[in-house]
């Protein structure tokens, strides 16, 4: 058997090759869009894809099954689990297999068995694999959004994300079932989960790539409840946002998308005067470049979500699918961005420019100033000025300055009416969400602000 784990880190997404290497096939696990790294390692390991499985319709990114299925003719194994509004759309022409709990179904000595577990989203699934080969039962057990190391997927997304109101309390009290079930199951049995650290399908993640049925009945907080009810309130308490686009992916993954290859090529942008006019025609914009060198000098209009870890997670939050993007760059980084954008379905990105091209030729920058936590205080004392907190509610709840009104940074765009008409201090935990929500300002016409760098936290050990 050959078992291969990959991961998207700006996705905290885990996908999995499995295959048999006797017969020379493989499957892949939750693929993600970009199928580019599974090709590489099956061509290596003289490995044939020939089946994507899909634990259920992922919120979080787009599934790459349809764009295996396309290139290999790879035949989708996906859950006929859930009711009629959880059933996978438009698989004509592409080869496919609906699964119900109890299924089984083979590739060359291994088995895949089929496990239905609800809660999460109604139609989950998860895959216990067995390497005939070595053993006559299962060695471990690919849970998806189930169960993670250390959490369990939360059940308040579609409520949240979706906007199917009344399925947050009934998914905990499904979630229930399905984690007792999973208690059943023998101590070694390896879990292989489809997120680590960082991913908002859960609350509190661990950052290990996988564990095992014994360690997580032991020392999985959700394992640890013996009624439903006290189960359902922790579950619920304390989940974080989800970002917006988790509603425009569960639609994507559910009745498809276009494949990458038919997605139109990208416009180079030369002129600083093209991208004055874009911004001038109300079209969006992002500088991809660090928060520091965008607060010193950056054209007016545009917002910036700086290219790291969490690039993708903010521009879910903050692009309009429906409308065009364009973006400033690094070139050299612009591939890489690209795959990111489109993991979370960001088609929509019609040209790109040299950002250090286009700084050096406008004629005129903005910028934005950062003040340490004790600056912040002295224009408090000083000034009428308003401080906007913009972290996740659950932080805010912990503590936070005096006063403080709270919009978290990925509402922002859609609560403009709510940020009060003064003088700004923006702020967060340590500088970075604010330094984007510093820019959705500014780019909206809110001018008067600053950023408060170290955030809160640098704030409590300084002022508190």
């Amino acid at each position: 058997m050959l078992l291969r784990y990959f991961y998207d880190e700006k996705l905290a997404h885990a996908s999995y090759m499995v295959g048999c290497q006797r017969k020379g096939e493989a499957v892949i696990v939750d693929p993600m869009r970009n199928i580019e790294p599974y090709i590489q390692v099956a061509e290596k390991e003289n490995m044939k894809i020939v089946g994507a499985l899909e634990t259920h319709i992922h919120a979080d990114f787009v599934a790459g099954s349809r764009e295996l299925a396309d290139r290999f003719g790879a035949t989708m194994y996906i859950s006929d689990e859930g009711d009629e509004n959880w059933k996978y759309q438009n698989l004509e022409g592409i080869n496919h297999v609906l699964l119900k709990d109890g299924d089984k179904f083979e590739l060359g000595k291994l088995t895949f068995e089929v496990m239905h577990t609800p809660g999460h989203t109604p139609e989950s699934i998860s895959f216990l694999l067995t390497d005939g080969a070595a053993a006559d039962k299962p060695i471990g057990i690919f849970t998806g959004d189930f169960v993670f190391a250390g959490d369990i997927g939360r059940p308040d997304l579609l409520e949240k994300a979706a906007g199917i109101q009344g399925t947050a309390d009934a998914g905990a009290k499904v979630m229930y079932t399905s984690v007792e079930r999973f208690k059943q199951l023998p101590d070694y049995l390896q879990v292989w989960p489809a997120h680590g650290a960082g991913s908002a399908c859960g609350k509190a993640l661990g950052a290990v790539p996988s564990t095992t049925v014994g360690y997580e009945k032991q020392f999985n907080w959700a394992m640890q409840f013996d009624n439903e009810p006290d189960f359902v309130t922790a579950l619920l308490d304390g989940q974080p946002e989800p970002p917006y686009y988790f509603a425009v992916m569960k639609s994507v993954n559910k009745i498809g998308i276009e494949l990458i290859k038919n997605l139109p090529e990208l416009q180079v942008i030369t002129s600083v005067e093209e991208i004055e006019g874009l911004i001038a025609a109300g079209q969006q914009v992002v500088d991809t470049r660090d928060a520091q060198s965008f607060s010193q000098g950056h054209i007016k209009g545009t917002m910036n979500v700086p290219f790291n870890n969490s690039f993708t997670n903010w521009m879910g939050w903050i692009v309009n699918y429906k409308e065009p993007l364009y973006l400033l760059v690094d070139p050299t980084q612009m591939n890489d961005m690209l795959i990111a954008l489109r993991s979370i379905g960001i088609d929509q990105v019609l040209g790109y420019a040299d950002v250090e091209g286009m700084t050096q030729q406008a004629n005129v920058l903005d910028s934005y100033e950062n003040v340490t936590p004790l600056e912040a205080k002295a224009m408090m004392d000083a000034e009428d000025v308003a401080v906007l907190d913009v972290r996740n509610l659950t932080e805010y709840n912990e503590g936070h300055i005096e006063g403080a009104q709270h919009i978290m940074v990925g509402t922002l765009k859609n609560r403009l009416d709510e940020v009060p008409n003064k003088k700004l201090i923006v702020q967060c935990q340590a500088g970075g969400r604010s330094a984007i929500a510093a820019s959705v300002l500014k780019a909206k016409g809110f001018h008067n602000l600053v950023n408060m760098t170290g955030g809160y936290g640098q704030w409590v050990k300084e002022v508190k």
